[in-house]
């Protein structure tokens, strides 16, 4: 991790803000105070006007260069990239610096040719997510907006995209901004008994009191409940895919998939490995794992792929266990019936376009949700698509209004809050404690929902948020 203490953040830096590899636009992102120097260094317009005087937000055509020449034509040996390149002046930034973007063909050696040039002239080479923390350390966003910038570039849905965006504009903040006011009214209300000991408080002062801080245990509580399924769609369900073999596991991971995943054939224990694909389900990211076929394992790589199969049904949220309804039972699938776990397992009969011959009253009595399915023919697919997120978010809860709290360090915070203030009346209600202790609770919640926005974090808590971002971010 790069120490971001040790950085000047006066710095003008600069970075590759695009991803690596070939592709038509790649872009070096410059910013700070000295940001329009340096672009004046490196960059020749065709209106052979420097950077530093164009307006802002506007973009201009011309060259990088590694020297400047009024006969251009004569120096075309020094040109290393032609290039657009916009100016961005302060405050109306991502960062509130000035900031000069320079969109140049996206190929490595040419991004990398200018990025080097950038830094000779005079910038440092940004630490990961230095940019956001600028953005954070200059008022323009707070740091729970700043972390959703992360959840932005990481999400595996429409739906996480969606709640991060909101996020980012402010929804978690306005919401725990409400909490931390109410706790503040609270609070001043105990710290003007502490001003005055001799004057007691009245039950009317005790019981709005109460009042304000019931009202944050409960807006509390409502954030934390939205975080179990917050934390199904930053992370995604795991749904594991079991059965005898030749149940037809591999060929029903392929129609959700809708591709040709897996390989699929007639000889039973074709799988032997763990096979697992990400794919959003009704908005849900889920990560869909195929296992080798369970049974009684005869030679050691059958062991290990038992093995790592039953470690993948341990750990998952929801299991789909196969069974071929075009034959009986056997010992296999009975022993699978024993073994599952009701509350997270759906039972897929496939293979439906066959005569069915399968017991079915008998599966039902251990696994009540049952799903008829034929993953050759892709009949029901929808309908077990639609069961699959219909558990994971019965076992996940909801979230309301279309929010929810997904990171976990703001998970910790605000269940240490909820604590401390569930404390406080507890302490009020029944006279536990001195107001001087029940204050201090109180301070010590406030503190955990500042760590939250930023408004009292540590340099080492910032530098480890900041660390998991990419450079140029």
């Amino acid at each position: 991790m790069i120490n971001m203490q040790s950085l000047n953040l006066n710095d003008t830096i600069a970075a590759i803000a695009t991803p690596c590899g070939e592709g038509g636009i790649g872009i070096v992102r410059i910013s700070g105070k000295d940001a329009l120097l340096v672009a004046d260094k490196v960059f020749s317009a065709k209106s052979n006007k420097k950077p530093s005087t164009f307006k802002s937000h506007m973009v201009h055509y011309g060259w990088i260069m590694e020297a400047k020449s009024e006969k251009r034509k004569a120096q075309n040996e020094k040109i290393i990239d032609e290039v657009l390149l916009t100016v961005m002046r302060a405050p109306r930034t991502y960062t509130k610096e000035d900031i000069v973007e320079i969109n140049c063909h996206g190929g490595m050696v040419a991004l990398k040719s200018v990025l080097d040039l950038v830094l000779s002239c005079g910038a440092r080479l940004a630490a990961p997510g230095e940019f956001t923390k600028r953005a954070f350390l200059n008022g323009r966003i707070d740091l729970a907006q700043a972390e959703s910038v992360l959840d932005i570039i990481h999400a595996k849905s429409q739906e996480a995209l969606r709640v991060s965006l909101r996020q980012l504009k402010g929804g978690l903040s306005e919401r725990i901004n409400k909490i931390r006011q109410g706790l503040l009214e609270s609070l001043a209300l105990l710290e003007a008994n502490i001003e005055f000991p001799d004057e007691e408080i009245g039950n009317i002062d005790k019981d709005a009191l109460l009042g304000k801080l019931n009202d944050a245990l409960d807006k509390l509580n409502s954030l934390i409940q939205t975080s179990f399924y917050g934390k199904m769609m930053r992370d995604g369900i795991h749904v594991v895919i079991c059965g005898k073999p030749n149940a037809g596991k591999s060929s029903l991971l392929n129609a959700i998939l809708k591709e040709e995943r897996s390989i699929v054939t007639p000889i039973a224990g074709t799988t032997r490995d763990t096979v697992e694909e990400f794919i959003s389900l009704k908005g849900v990211p889920v990560c869909l794992v195929d296992t080798a076929g369970l049974k009684d394992a005869s030679g050691l790589i059958e062991k290990e792929a038992m093995s790592r199969s039953r470690k993948k049904i341990k750990h998952a949220d929801v299991v789909l266990v196969v069974f071929d309804s075009s034959t009986k039972l056997n010992k296999d699938d009975k022993k699978i019936l024993r073994q599952a776990n009701s509350d997270i397992t759906v039972a897929v009969l496939n293979k439906i376009d066959l005569k069915k011959r399968i017991e079915e009253d008998v599966i039902r009595r251990s696994l009540p949700r049952i799903v008829e399915v034929s993953a050759k023919k892709e009949r029901n697919i929808q309908a077990l698509e639609e069961a699959i997120v219909g558990l994971a978010c019965k076992r996940q809860g909801s979230c309301q209004d279309g929010f929810f709290v997904s990171n976990t360090r703001h998970i910790q915070a605000l269940k240490e809050a909820h604590k401390l203030v569930a404390s406080a009346v507890s302490s009020m209600d029944n006279n536990l404690l001195p107001v001087e202790l029940v204050a201090q609770e109180l301070k010590d919640a406030l503190s955990g929902l500042d760590e939250v926005l930023g408004k009292d974090s540590n340099k080492d808590i910032l530098d480890k948020i900041f660390s998991q971002f990419c450079i140029g971010k």
